[in-house]
């Protein structure tokens, strides 16, 4: 192992918690590893500008629904956004939803818009009720994937999880991350997803005793 991917994979596994001055990076970091995801495939509209709304997008969720609940670590190259137990589910209500419709227009464009509203209502409906840390997502800048940063970064963010013994919970949109959830502790409830869309399965992860 390198000097270089030792010194990333401690990072990694000693993340910091993110602030409002990471929104932009972070955002730009989380736009690039889901250009490709398959979910956001189906969704997000093709053409030139799929980047800049995804970022766009990225950013949004960041300030408004991730960043101030303290929630999202970070180290060189890797960010997990994770929501804890206490977050209200949907922050600004109404007016907040009405006001973010453009938003939502240009990254699904008309023609896909009812396939992001189908699935975002089905992540909704099967949402666990019980109180769980919900993973909404993980990414590896592209330079830098295939290390372990990944890993290591969720084995540091279950071991805290783990200490206040409450469950885990995520939807993976992408299958070659399975043998990486399963691995951790995740186990597969179902395939969530509308008619026609990729597939998004839920994973559970049983509270811990230590």
């Amino acid at each position: 192992m390198t000097e270089d991917r030792r010194l990333l994979l401690s990072a990694a596994a000693s993340p910091r918690r993110a602030n409002g001055a990471d929104a932009l990076p972070l955002a730009r970091l989380l736009g690039a590893a889901f250009m490709t995801d398959p979910v956001f495939d189906w969704i997000a509209r093709p053409g030139r500008r799929r980047a800049e709304v995804m970022e766009e997008f990225f950013f949004w969720l960041l300030k408004t629904r991730a960043l101030p609940f303290g929630e999202v670590w970070t180290s060189d190259g890797v960010v997990a956004v994770w929501i804890p137990p206490d977050a209200p589910a949907s922050p600004g209500g109404v007016v907040e939803q009405l006001r973010l419709l453009p938003l939502f227009l240009r990254l699904c464009g008309l023609p896909r818009f009812l396939r992001g509203s189908a699935m975002g209502d089905a992540m909704e409906k099967n949402h666990p009720k019980e109180e769980h840390f919900y993973l909404g997502f993980i990414a590896v800048a592209q330079r830098l994937q295939g290390i372990g940063l990944g890993a290591a970064m969720l084995e540091a963010n279950l071991k805290r999880i783990d200490e206040r013994g409450i469950p885990a919970y995520l939807e993976n949109s992408n299958p070659k991350n399975t043998r990486l959830y399963e691995r951790l502790g995740f186990v597969a409830r179902r395939n969530i997803a509308p008619a026609g869309a990729p597939p998004m399965i839920a994973m559970w992860r049983s509270a811990r005793v230590l």
